[in-house]
């Protein structure tokens, strides 16, 4: 008899106790991650995650991440306090049973809204998963929850239970089904409530251990958000403020030059409203530039007032290394002399190993030592240090180093003079006509040099910068890091002469400037471009034809055609795949405008061609030609229906009359 009433009790008490289990397990699990929140990396890497989790995404989503960047990166902490609040209060929630139908709606939708920004709609938090976002397992369990409340209504293990007991109101707030009369705690069996305290205390245990150890193990998540957020993207997009003043300085007279350089820990600017924590020389990277002759004794005190061991190491003499070049400690000083014997022009930086971090955190800087006979007399002398900055966001606009980028050679930006495109938006100038003189150093740490001015030839290039190896009519030069050059040109037209890295993947990053060539007057002449006469057609041939040519009668789409015309006008640029090339040509693949039910983005763009023109949130700089001249309504019409046929596009097929329409409302110039 006693056996039959346990077993009854524990059946009448086992939905409570079990309800009651899972809602609190879940409420643990949302504690753990609300103590994530208040931790610091959590906030310094707040906008990285969804920096992290934007990369790669299909082009119909990317405007979502886009979306939620441009919103939070200005107010990264407000969201970061605003997330702090929402998950320790569900926490809460979930573990005494608090208001329970509203905290799992909210819940619910909070967990989606997390899934499908910060996770990168996989999870967690890793961009490309194939696993189902946590967060989406976590809207899963809400759903159960907001089931059992609607089937078993007011639970008795909740504060709801005691507040409805009192205010009956309550229950709007707290229940789904309001007809479930309200219960108090149903007797349960000993052995049944110890099923339920072992079964807690052991999530508890797990949950708590897990969380011990990841507060101890650094977790990748952090430094793959930070890393992935770029100081270029984060840079104001008007023009630089102020540049760095390039000019070589003067030459100090007499038989020596004291040079006195200190070693600092100092927070520079390496993208406009971008800064990166940097070790540095004189407070400032690169480091002062030293100029010399020839011949010049140079008596160097060297002091390390930053935190860590530096040292200084000169390319341009003739020293004893373990003499000169040794690791100093915070606070300590060395003073040496040598005499520059050879000129050129030369990277000095620090040796401490590893020298690749020490100099990829900004510890680098020009000396230039002139022949002992004057080179030809130069209008303009500036000095050019190229270099390469490898980061991952601190916090907000601040960025760090990152040596997994610097050993995979995998840099974030590529700067003349430490600061991204400052001589693109703040140019060097020269009058026509007159001699302007290049400097360059490429400290590196690792990537080679291809210097090379638009529009321009170096009349004179001298290697190393010694006039003994010097170069006669040269487009492009190469210099290694480590290495340097002096580049010499004479230009007679005024204009706006890009000087840049021709490895222009390095370019796209910073590597670039203008030179600027003024004239007497000021004024330039305006580019001379006028329309050229059609070339006469040539005759289609078997080997010359570029796709079958178009059926007689009332059009219809040919597929084969349509492949073979993108293949000949399209594929270049958009690639075979309809991929593109991101930042170049943007893919046609899932494009909106390809996509869309009325066709006319689409025919246009084929018709008189595209530039600067926004795509899926997305800048492309490079123009895309018009066609309306070179393919007929059929052509167009077939290349549109491959595009809106193919890599699994969906689109609604168009006419060669809609191409036709189109034409004639904006006739080919």
């Amino acid at each position: 008899m006693s056996d039959r009433v346990d077993n009854e009790r524990t059946s009448d008490a086992w939905p409570d106790v079990a309800s009651a289990a899972l809602r609190i397990a879940f409420g643990i699990i949302w504690a753990i991650g609300a103590a994530f929140t208040w931790t610091d990396p959590f906030a310094a890497n707040y906008v990285g995650y969804l920096h992290n989790a934007a990369q790669g995404q299909p082009s119909w989503s990317a405007w979502w991440f886009d979306l939620w960047i441009a919103l939070v990166t200005p107010h990264a902490m407000l969201f970061v306090w605003l997330t702090r609040l929402a998950e320790t209060l569900l926490a809460i929630a979930l573990l005494i049973g608090f208001a329970r139908k509203t905290t799992y709606v909210l819940g619910a939708l909070f967990s989606l809204l997390i899934w499908s920004t910060a996770e990168g709609f996989g999870g967690p938090y890793t961009v490309g998963a194939t696993n189902m976002g946590t967060a989406l397992a976590y809207v899963l369990i809400f759903l159960l929850l907001i089931g059992i409340n609607y089937r078993g209504g007011t639970s008795p293990y909740s504060v709801d239970y005691l507040i409805e007991r009192r205010w009956p109101a309550w229950r709007r707030i707290a229940e789904w089904s309001r007809g479930v009369p309200l219960h108090a705690p149903r007797p349960s069996s000993a052995a049944a409530q110890v099923t339920a305290i072992v079964g807690i205390a052991l999530l508890v245990f797990f949950l708590v251990g897990g969380l011990q150890s990841t507060m101890h193990v650094a977790a990748p998540t952090p430094t793959a958000a930070a890393s992935a957020v770029s100081p270029l993207s984060l840079a104001a997009k008007e023009p630089i403020g102020k540049a760095r003043d390039a000019h070589l300085p003067p030459l100090t007279d007499g038989p020596s030059v004291n040079v006195t350089i200190e070693s600092t820990d100092r927070t520079v600017t390496i993208a406009n409203g971008v800064e990166y924590q940097a070790w540095t020389f004189g407070d400032e990277v690169p480091g002062p530039v030293i100029h010399v002759r020839q011949g010049q004794t140079v008596n160097v005190t060297y002091i390390n007032r930053g935190m860590m061991e530096h040292s200084l190491d000169f390319h341009s003499a003739i020293t004893p290394p373990d003499l000169h070049y040794v690791e100093l400690k915070p606070g300590e000083k060395i003073t040496y002399s040598f005499v520059a014997e050879v000129p050129g022009a030369f990277v000095y930086h620090c040796g401490t190993p590893p020298v690749l971090l020490h100099m990829a955190n900004g510890m680098y800087g020009a000396i230039i030592v002139d022949p002992e006979t004057p080179l030809p007399p130069a209008d303009e002398s500036y000095v050019i240090v190229q270099s390469e900055w490898y980061t991952q966001q601190i916090s907000g606009q601040l960025m760090g180093p990152n040596y997994e980028k610097m050993l995979a050679e995998r840099p974030d930006e590529v700067v003349f003079n430490g600061v991204a495109f400052q001589y693109r938006d703040r140019p060097l100038t020269v009058a026509a006509g007159r001699r302007a003189r290049i400097y360059f150093v490429n400290a590196g740490p690792s990537l080679w040099s291809s210097f090379h001015v638009i529009g321009a030839i170096f009349d004179r290039v001298y290697p190393d910068g010694d006039p003994a190896h010097a170069l006669a009519g040269v487009s492009t030069h190469s210099v290694g890091p480590g290495a340097g050059a002096i580049f010499d040109l004479v230009i007679p037209q005024a204009g706006r002469y890009p000087f840049v890295d021709h490895s222009f993947a390095h370019l796209m990053i910073g590597a670039q400037g203008v030179l600027e060539v003024q004239s007497p007057g000021g004024a330039r002449a305006a580019p001379p471009i006028e329309r050229a006469e059609p070339a006469p057609a040539a005759p289609v041939t078997a080997a010359s034809a570029s796709a079958p040519p178009a059926a007689a009668g009332p059009y219809k789409f040919d597929a084969a055609r349509g492949a073979s015309l993108y293949g000949t006008h399209c594929a270049a640029c958009h690639q075979a795949a309809g991929t593109g090339l991101a930042g170049a040509f943007p893919p046609l693949k899932g494009n909106a405008a390809v996509l869309d039910a009325d066709p006319a983005t689409q025919i246009d763009t084929i018709l008189h061609g595209a530039q600067g023109v926004p795509i899926d949130g997305v800048n492309y700089p490079s123009a895309m030609p018009p066609f309306a001249a070179a393919l007929n309504d059929a052509d167009v019409a077939d290349i549109a229906n491959h595009e809106r046929s193919a890599w699994g596009n969906q689109g609604k097929l168009v006419t060669a009359d809609q191409v036709k329409d189109a034409r004639a409302k904006r006739p080919a110039r």
